[in-house]
C-alpha cells in the first residue's frame, strides 16, 4: 500500500502479480536465504517496476479511503498518518523500501537481506529515516 499511496486496486493487482511470479519462479528458489526475503524481494522489485513503468503519481486526496478503525478513528491520527504517507513519498526509493518494510514489522536483519546492504547500514538509515519523517510531518519538510 505504501508504495501505491493507497490504491486498493492496484495494491491488489500487484500483489497477484507477485503471487504469480512466486509460483512461476518457486523451482528456481536457491534457498541462499529464507523463503519469506525471497518474496518481499520479489514484492518490492515488482512494485518498484510497477512505479517504474507507469511512473505512478496518485492525489494524495484519496487518502480518505482508508478504513476507519479504532486507532486511525481519530481525525487528527487520520491527518498525520497521511501526512506520514505524503512523508514517505518524498524519500528516495531505496528508503522507502528500507522504512516500508520497517513499518511491517520485518526485522532488521532481514530488511538487510532484501535490500543487499549492511545490517549496520540499515540500522542507521532507519534511525536517520524516522527522525527525517518526524521532522516531515511536524513541519511539513523533507
Amino acid at each position: 500500500m505504501g508504495y501505491v499511496k493507497g490504491n486498493k486496486t492496484l495494491a491488489s493487482d500487484i500483489a497477484q502479480e507477485v503471487f504469480v511470479k512466486v509460483w512461476k519462479s518457486l523451482e528456481e528458489f536457491r534457498e541462499e536465504s529464507t523463503i519469506s526475503t525471497w518474496i518481499y524481494r520479489i514484492t518490492v522489485n515488482t512494485c518498484l517496476l510497477e512505479l517504474r513503468k507507469k511512473k505512478y503519481i496518485q492525489p494524495y486526496q484519496e487518502y480518505d479511503l482508508l478504513p476507519e478503525t479504532q486507532e486511525t478513528s481519530h481525525p487528527n491520527k487520520e491527518k498525520q498518518l497521511k501526512k506520514m504517507y505524503q512523508c514517505i513519498a518524498k524519500l528516495s526509493k531505496g528508503n522507502q523500501a528500507i522504512i516500508l518494510l520497517e513499518l511491517e514489522g520485518l526485522p532488521q536483519k532481514e530488511i538487510s537481506e532484501i535490500i543487499g546492504i549492511s545490517h549496520e547500514a540499515v540500522r542507521v538509515r532507519v534511525h536517520r529515516i524516522k527522525s527525517s519523517l518526524t521532522k516531515c510531518v511536524k513541519n511539513d519538510s523533507i
